[in-house]
């Protein structure tokens, strides 16, 4: 099982963002590749602790991640809060390290060069996926067309002259204070110190096309309306030596026509006539695993709710299933013919038809309580 990045980071829930950026920055420098060169352990730490701070430190994913766990973002395998390889790393927070290590530089993983260059990432791209209610509840994998930009064939790259392949431009300034030096993103080449040398005639002014693409995503069960889930590198392309943006694949959920959901329960509306109530019957109904029959004993009354455990939504987290609760409805015909009227009449005083509720026949609030406990 996948370790809380709450423990990773040494941090409980309540933790304030400079209390998660303090201690992701102890760990980083603890376990950092330049100080442990060669342990495999500690290079594991090390994206441990950046997969976390990645989720943690963004209030929206940490919001998904307190709700729905690490499902909320891997979705068996296929998306990731990390995942993260060391360019990524050093890239998103490589600030974090400050003046450590020769000001956050690193070579031993083929991340950031000496010289500081960074590697620069590709743009994101936002889809919407529409699920029906069979789909969430088993988890379902989805083959959807993507356009997105790659690197024509062909295309090469050179050095930027203006920052010399450092990504980066320095200033100097006379101020009152004396001379101060300031580092500023490249604006000619964006940071990735690199420009463009032959461009194909396909491509755009950054060496890059458009191609259409089938990207298989595998969605969880559980999922719900709203979610939010990423597919790594399956966006944008960057120029040069850069690294693609992600998929970010928004859950849309169908409405069942007759299965309504309450986070990992389901409910169904059962209607039955007076005499099924009487005299007791056997019912097909709805389920997200396909119809059931179910037996309703002979004098059930109005308002019984009937738990199917297992039948409901698979948990986002694995925890098991909801369940399907059938609520019973006992239906008063609106119009008799005679004969039936006649029978009903006879019925007033029969002391067989008059309400005599057992303490086994719960109220409705003891029935609500019930569903919610």
């Amino acid at each position: 099982m996948k370790e809380d990045y709450y423990d990773i980071l040494g941090i409980n829930k309540n933790a304030t963002a400079a209390e998660i950026k303090k201690a992701y920055r102890k760990k980083a420098l603890e376990y950092h590749p330049d100080k442990n060169q060669g342990d495999a352990k500690a290079e594991a730490m090390f994206k441990k602790a950046a997969e976390a701070y990645e989720v943690l430190s963004d209030a929206n994913k940490k919001s998904r991640y307190d709700q729905f766990g690490h499902a909320a973002f891997e979705g068996g395998g296929g998306f990731g809060g990390g995942g993260m390889n060391m360019e990524d790393i050093f890239s998103q927070f490589g600030d974090i390290f400050g003046g450590a290590f020769g000001g956050g530089s690193f070579s031993g993983f083929g991340g950031f060069s000496s010289g500081g260059q960074r590697r620069v990432k590709g743009s994101n791209l936002r889809i919407r996926v529409t699920l029906t209610l069979d789909e969430v509840a088993h988890g379902v994998e989805k083959k959807i067309k993507v356009r997105r930009k790659v690197q024509a064939a062909g295309v090469t790259y050179k050095t930027c002259g203006t920052c010399g392949g450092h990504g980066q431009v320095t200033k100097i300034t006379n101020t009152i204070l004396g001379r101060m030096q300031t580092a500023a993103t490249c604006n000619v080449c964006g940071g990735s110190g690199q420009i463009l040398d032959r461009r194909p005639s396909d491509s755009d002014a950054h060496g890059l096309k458009i191609v259409e693409e089938t990207v298989s995503i595998k969605i969880p069960a559980g999922v719900e309306d709203g979610m939010q889930l990423k597919v790594p590198n399956k966006g944008n392309d960057a120029p040069g030596n850069g690294i693609p943006g992600d998929l970010l694949v928004a859950i849309e959920t169908k409405d069942h026509d007759t299965l309504k959901r309450e986070g990992d329960n389901l409910h169904y509306d059962l209607y039955i006539s007076i005499s099924e109530a009487v005299l007791g019957t056997s019912k097909e109904i709805d389920s997200v695993g396909g119809s059931v029959r179910i037996k309703l004993e002979p004098g059930i009354q109005s308002g019984k709710i009937l738990r199917l455990r297992g039948k409901g939504i698979s948990n986002i987290n694995g925890y098991g299933s909801g369940d399907l609760l059938v609520h019973v409805n006992v239906w008063t015909p609106k119009e008799l013919n005679k004969e039936q009227k006649d029978f009903f009449e006879r019925m007033k005083d029969d002391a067989n038809f008059e309400p005599k509720p057992e303490k086994s026949d719960k109220s409705f609030f003891e029935k609500v309580k019930d569903m919610f406990s």
